[in-house]
């Protein structure tokens, strides 16, 4: 057989394979044993990690429905221990490469240890259409991509290897079925002076049409959009950034598309993707580590190593909403007095280049929250085996609204010894509506249109 027939029934192949969902009987223990993402109920056996019972639904008296931010449930909560470089090995296990490394050289560097809560809740149509999807749902493509029949709920409750997480990272519930806006989402960046520098501050409108199921106009296959209207800085005010995502993104890559005053047109950006360094995060995040991950999968080989239990940034209420905008920072990481730690277990991916790829990561490791998919760690390593790169990815939940929120996160670059902090909406919040837009006001066409008005 000549060489390039070999590799047209190869790529045949691979387009065709499909990994099957789970069985039923496996299914069964969804919302019995298991909640209905696939979640352990039950606490573990020290007690440290309490059983699943609901979520949380419920409001502090104080909050403001209006506001765009969430008001603190657990204010008055007491630190229940602290880890700093003395006593830093006794839980090297359940810390990642990243905290660690802080931890012990890091002197003014500490990880306060809260109680822990279960606060995930999520609609009743997604835990339904969860359940579905997981006898329904499967891969195709080695993995690389979700077929379409996926839709309105988490795709792959009960993983069966690393790509399957990943989707699940992917296509979490964090928006609900219309869409979110910031007015004023900052990046931050500290450099290795301790200078404090904003890098970007931009209004952004996000949406998951994976979860519209009851909308016909939207792309069967795409199950994210999200637009960026600059602010700051000067220069770059009134561009405006599209990214769109496809559950098949080796037939349909990501779609991006960047519009300058300067040159009054929209025009395809093809280079927003892998390892492109993201410029209004300040050149510390990729795109394809935004909020740990996201585009394809395709230049990595991810490998599920199980569940395991660590310390990871939860319930962040003071660091989204009431930690002020200059107490955010220290001269070498973020200030410690604003972050809350908790123990939970979480789904460890490890991620290694795969022969032949390109990219500036060798490997890389995912620690996502059982209960959410998003909250978590992530570490990043060179093509010399240095620790790179590490991210802490908090989240809230979103109480009044059923959903699990996770976007503002801390990554360190050890390369370059700096830091940065992404997705801050301390001014102006966060905001959510139910009802999506029509298709024709979410052309690209449409909201520059919209946006170059103002």
């Amino acid at each position: 057989m000549k060489p390039s027939l070999v590799l047209c029934v190869a790529l045949a192949a691979m387009s065709s394979a499909s990994i099957a969902a789970v069985s039923p009987e496996k299914a069964s223990k969804l919302g019995n044993e298991l909640t209905p993402w696939g979640a352990i109920k039950e606490g573990n056996e020290e007690g440290t990690i309490p059983p699943y019972t609901g979520g949380l639904r419920t409001a502090p008296d104080d909050f403001e429905p209006q506001s765009g931010k969430w008001a603190n449930p657990y204010e008055n909560e007491k630190p229940l221990f602290r880890i700093d470089a003395s006593n830093v090995d006794d839980y090297a296990d359940k810390l990642s490469a990243g905290q660690k490394k802080l931890l012990r050289e890091e002197p003014g560097y500490y990880m306060d240890i809260y109680p822990s809560h279960r606060t995930a809740a999520y609609p009743d149509k997604v835990e339904k259409a969860t359940i579905r999807n997981a006898t329904q749902c499967h891969t195709a493509k080695g993995g690389l991509a979700v077929e379409t029949n996926c839709r309105g709920g988490l795709p792959f409750p009960i993983p069966q290897n690393g790509n399957e997480v990943i989707w699940n990272q992917q296509l979490r519930y964090k928006i609900g079925p219309g869409y979110s806006t910031t007015s004023a989402s900052k990046s931050w960046i500290v450099d290795a002076n301790g200078n404090v520098i904003k890098a970007a501050e931009q209004e952004t409108l996000e949406e998951q049409p994976y979860y519209q199921v009851d909308r016909d106009d939207r792309k069967p296959n795409m199950y994210a959009r999200v637009y960026s209207l600059n602010k700051y800085p000067a220069r770059r005010a009134g561009e405006v950034t599209i990214l769109a995502d496809f559950l098949d993104p080796i037939d349909q890559s990501r779609r991006a598309w960047s519009y300058s005053p300067g040159q009054r047109r929209i025009k395809l950006a093809p280079e927003f993707a892998f390892d492109t360094p993201v410029a209004s995060q300040g050149g510390v995040t990729l795109f394809d580590e935004l909020q740990m991950f996201s585009g394809s999968q395709e230049r990595f080989d991810y490998k599920l190593i199980g569940r395991k239990e660590m310390f990871i940034p939860y319930n962040a209420y003071e660091f989204y909403f009431d930690c002020e905008q200059d107490n955010q920072f220290k001269n070498n990481h973020a200030n410690p007095k604003c972050e809350r730690w908790e123990l939970h277990r979480v789904w460890v991916v490890e991620a290694t280049l795969k022969p032949g790829q390109r990219h500036v990561y060798s490997k890389r490791q995912y620690y996502l929250d059982e209960d959410t998919f998003g909250v978590g760690l992530y570490d990043a390593w060179d093509q010399s085996g240095e620790l790179y790169r590490s991210m802490f990815l908090s989240g809230v939940q979103l109480y009044n609204l059923d959903i699990p929120y996770n976007v503002k996160n801390v990554i360190y670059d050890f390369n370059k010894n700096m830091y940065g902090v992404i997705n801050d909406g301390l001014e102006g919040g966060y905001r959510f509506f139910f009802d999506a837009l029509p298709e024709v006001q979410m052309s690209p066409g449409a909201i520059v249109q919209r946006k170059s008005q103002r």
